[in-house]
């Protein structure tokens, strides 16, 4: 087993995940967990949210605090910001990583599917931004870190919602990067390519989709959720200090 980084700037530091129960957000709930890092997440999947606290209970780290919250519900999700701050602190690092990749006809796609789309995949990411960054300016700086997709990049059919708003992850970006730098908060797009969650194992992976990927990807082998967990540490770490408005693409060259 490969021997990753440690970070010790994150020890002590405010982690806030969004869709922190499964998939890679709970890869990425675990990674700051291991640093020594005080981890909240929301998530509505409370079965699955529940075992990752317990399994990280019997690791004997920092144990997170699961907020159960439709994260679409803005009022919700803005409380479930406030609880995170009342029980540690302001937030030094926010991971936007809720979203909903289901496929979709473009031709079936309903004004009211669309502001769904929104919702899950941009709008959450927006107002949970709007949430943290005075408290990260009033610390002296913080970082956000909005999952991006390779599905725009790769000109990928079959869900045109989801690309939309994905690539507009990058204009959030940039944007929240230029407005908040002078506070020393730093704002980066972290795009995973095909990773291998379960739900990916499930319901979409099979043996022709594993052939197109050996034949794309640079690099043999498949993404899991832990290597893009693995950039997430660093974009959240000091080290990182002077990285600000960029995209870091984790997809072995697929893209």
């Amino acid at each position: 087993m490969d021997s990753f980084a440690r970070y010790p700037s994150l020890a002590g530091k405010v982690v806030f995940v969004t869709g922190g129960g499964s998939g890679i957000g709970a890869d990425i709930v675990v990674a700051y967990a291991r640093q020594g890092a005080l981890v909240a997440f929301a998530d509505r999947d409370r079965d699955a949210s529940l075992g990752l606290v317990a399994a990280l209970e019997a690791e004997e780290v920092q144990t997170p605090l699961f907020i159960e919250c439709d994260l679409t519900d803005m009022d919700r999700l803005k409380a479930a910001i406030a609880q995170a701050v009342s029980r540690f602190g302001d937030i030094d690092i926010l991971v936007n990583n809720t979203a909903s990749d289901a496929r979709h006809a473009f031709s079936a796609v309903t004004p009211e599917h669309f502001d769904a789309a929104v919702a899950i995949n941009l709008k959450v990411a927006f107002f949970a931004s709007q949430a943290v960054v005075d408290g990260m300016v009033r610390k002296g700086g913080g970082s956000i870190i909005n999952l991006g997709s390779c599905s725009y990049r790769k000109r990928i059919g079959g869900y045109a919602a989801y690309a939309t708003l994905k690539a507009s992850v990058i204009g959030l970006t940039r944007s929240l990067a230029r407005e908040f730098g002078p506070g020393m908060v730093r704002v980066n797009t972290l795009t995973p390519g095909w990773v291998m969650t379960p739900r990916q194992l499930a319901q979409v992976i099979d043996a022709e989709a594993g052939r197109q990927l050996d034949a794309d990807q640079c690099l043999p082998g498949r993404l899991v959720g832990t290597d893009i967990a693995n950039m997430a540490l660093f974009l959240g770490a000091a080290d990182s200090r002077m990285v600000t408005a960029q995209e870091f693409v984790v997809d072995a060259g697929w893209s």
